[in-house]
C-alpha cells in the first residue's frame, strides 16, 4: 500500500495545492474558452458591437489582439533560423533527400484527400443554394494569381519584408511593416543550403543561427504560456463582434466547413495512423495541445514551436527530421485553408450565382487546392487562397466579400486542422522510414506540453550515482 506525501509548509503545514489536471496546458486552454465564450456573450448581449464596443468589448478586442501581434513579432526570425537550423540539421540524416521527398509526397497526398472531401460536401451539401441572402458584399482586398505567386517567390530585400504608408484626412502619414512569409521562407532555404556548401567555414555562423533560435524558442514559449488570456480575448471578441446572428446569415456554408475539418481530422488522420500501426489515442493525446492553441491563435507559424516540440517528444519523430518537417509544414502544409476551405467556398460561391460547375473545373479545383498551398503562405492566408481558386475557374470575387463576415469563425477550426496535418505527416514519414522512436509514441502524457531547453541540456542523475543524458536523440540515419 502506498502513501501520499506533500511538502510541508513553512509554518508546518500540508500546503495546498491544485490537481494536477488543473495545472495542464489543456485545461488552461479549455477553460480559458469556456470564459471567453461567457464574457463575449455577455459583452454582446449589453450592446457592444464591431462599430461601438462598450468597456468589456473593447477589452476583450484589445486582449485578443496584443496577443496575435505578440506572436506575430517573432514571426520573422523564428522562420528565418527555424528554417536554417533544419536545413542545417539534415547533415546527420543519411538520406535526406528521400525523407524530404516523402515529406513533401504525403503533404500532397493529404491534402488531395482534403480536397475531394471538401468537393464532395460542397456538391452533397449545395451550401450556396437558397441561403437566404442577397449580393451585398463586395471584395476590393487583395487577389491571388499565379503570375503573383510567381513572381513573390523573388525577394525585394534580405528579409522578405515591405513597408505600407498610409495618409489620413489630417494629413498624417502612418508607416506599417508588413512580411511576405513565402519569400522569408526562399531566403531561408538559399541561405541554410549554402552554408551546407560552405562546409566547416559556416560552423560559427550555424551555431550563432542555433542559439538564436534557441532564445526566440525561449521567448514564444513564455508567449504560449498566457495563451489562457489570448484565448479569453479572441474567444470573447469574436462572440461579441460575430455572434450566432452573423453564422446564422451562412449556416449551412459554416456547417459544410466545419463538417469537412471534422472528417479529416477525426476521420482521415485517423486511418493513416492506423494504417501505419499506431495508436489513434497517443497522436490525439500527443498532438492536442497544439490544436488547441492553433485553434484559439489562428497561426500555425504563430504555433510552430509547440507543433514541434510535441513532434518530437511526444509523437517520437527524431529531431534532426522533425526540425525541417516541421517548420516548412508550418509555411506550406494547409490542409484546412489551402484544401478544405477553397474547395468548399468555391462551390458556394458558383451555386450562389447561379454558375453550373463541369468535372474540368472540379479537377482544376482540387489541382489549385494541391499545388497552392505555398501561396497561401506568401500572401494572407485562406482569403487570398480562395481567390486565386476563384481566378483560375473565372468566378466571381464578389462571392469572396459575402463570407468575409465568418473568416474568423472558421479560421479557428482550419488552423487546428493544419496544425494537425503539420505533426501527422513527419509521424508517418518517420515511421515508414524506421526511425520512429515508437516508446515516446506510445509512452503516457504528463500533461506538459513540452519541457524546458535548458532541463535538456542538463544530464539527469540515475538512480545508481551515475548520470544519463536525457536529451532527444538526434537522428543518425534511416533505412532506405
Amino acid at each position: 500500500m502506498s502513501t501520499q506525501t506533500s511538502t510541508p509548509s513553512p509554518a508546518g503545514k500540508t500546503g495546498f495545492q491544485l490537481p494536477k489536471w488543473a495545472g495542464s496546458f489543456g485545461f488552461q486552454i479549455i477553460a480559458a474558452l469556456i470564459v471567453g465564450l461567457g464574457l463575449g456573450l455577455l459583452a454582446k448581449y449589453t450592446g457592444s458591437t464591431k462599430a461601438n464596443p462598450n468597456g468589456l468589448g473593447a477589452t476583450l478586442q484589445t486582449i485578443g489582439s496584443s496577443y496575435v501581434s505578440l506572436l506575430q513579432t517573432a514571426v520573422v526570425p523564428l522562420i528565418f533560423t527555424a528554417v536554417v537550423s533544419s536545413i542545417s540539421n539534415l547533415r546527420q540524416v543519411s538520406n535526406a533527400a528521400k525523407l524530404a521527398w516523402n515529406t513533401l509526397l504525403w503533404f500532397a497526398i493529404t491534402s488531395l484527400i482534403a480536397v475531394l472531401i471538401g468537393i464532395g460536401l460542397g456538391v452533397l451539401l449545395q451550401p450556396g443554394s437558397n441561403t437566404g441572402i442577397t449580393e451585398e458584399a463586395k471584395y476590393s482586398g487583395k487577389s491571388g494569381d499565379w503570375w503573383a505567386f510567381l513572381v513573390g517567390l523573388f525577394p525585394k530585400n534580405f528579409l522578405g519584408l515591405g513597408a505600407n504608408s498610409t495618409v489620413a484626412e489630417s494629413g498624417a502619414v502612418t508607416t506599417s511593416v508588413s512580411f511576405n512569409v513565402l519569400q522569408i521562407l526562399v531566403i531561408a532555404i538559399a541561405v541554410g543550403v549554402a552554408a551546407l556548401k560552405v562546409g566547416k567555414a559556416a560552423e560559427p555562423f550555424l551555431n550563432l543561427n542555433a542559439s538564436a533560435l534557441a532564445v526566440i524558442q525561449k521567448v514564444l514559449w513564455w508567449i504560449i504560456r498566457i495563451a489562457p488570456l489570448g484565448t479569453v480575448g479572441l474567444i470573447g471578441n469574436a462572440v461579441a463582434v460575430y455572434g450566432w446572428d452573423t453564422i446564422g446569415s451562412l449556416g449551412k456554408f459554416t456547417f459544410a466547413i466545419y463538417v469537412g475539418l471534422a472528417l479529416v481530422l477525426f476521420a482521415v488522420y485517423p486511418i493513416l495512423i492506423r494504417t501505419h500501426g499506431l495508436s489513434i489515442k497517443q497522436y490525439f493525446s500527443g498532438v492536442w495541445p497544439a490544436v488547441q492553441l492553433a485553434f484559439v491563435s489562428r497561426s500555425s507559424v504563430g504555433t510552430l514551436p509547440l507543433t514541434q516540440r510535441v513532434t518530437e517528444r511526444s509523437l517520437g519523430v527524431p529531431r534532426a527530421y522533425a526540425s525541417f518537417a516541421v517548420p516548412l509544414g508550418a509555411t506550406t502544409k494547409m490542409d484546412g485553408c489551402a484544401a478544405i476551405y477553397p474547395a468548399i467556398s468555391a462551390i458556394f460561391v458558383a451555386q450562389f450565382f447561379g454558375i453550373q460547375l463541369d468535372f474540368s473545373q472540379y479537377l482544376l479545383i482540387a489541382l489549385v487546392s494541391v499545388l497552392g498551398s505555398a501561396a497561401t503562405a506568401g500572401t494572407t492566408g485562406a482569403v487570398v487562397m480562395l481567390t486565386l481558386t476563384l481566378s483560375t475557374l473565372g468566378l466571381p470575387l464578389a462571392g469572396v466579400g459575402l463570407l468575409l463576415a465568418i473568416d474568423p469563425i472558421l479560421d479557428m477550426g482550419r488552423t487546428a486542422v493544419n496544425v494537425a496535418g503539420q505533426a501527422l505527416v513527419p509521424t508517418i514519414v518517420a515511421k515508414r522510414q524506421g526511425i520512429l522512436d515508437e516508446q515516446v509514441y506510445n509512452a503516457a502524457r504528463n500533461g506538459t506540453p513540452f519541457v524546458d531547453e535548458t532541463v535538456d541540456a542538463e544530464p539527469a542523475a540515475s538512480t545508481d550515482g551515475t548520470t544519463t543524458d536525457t536529451a532527444p536523440r538526434e537522428l543518425a540515419g534511416s533505412k532506405a
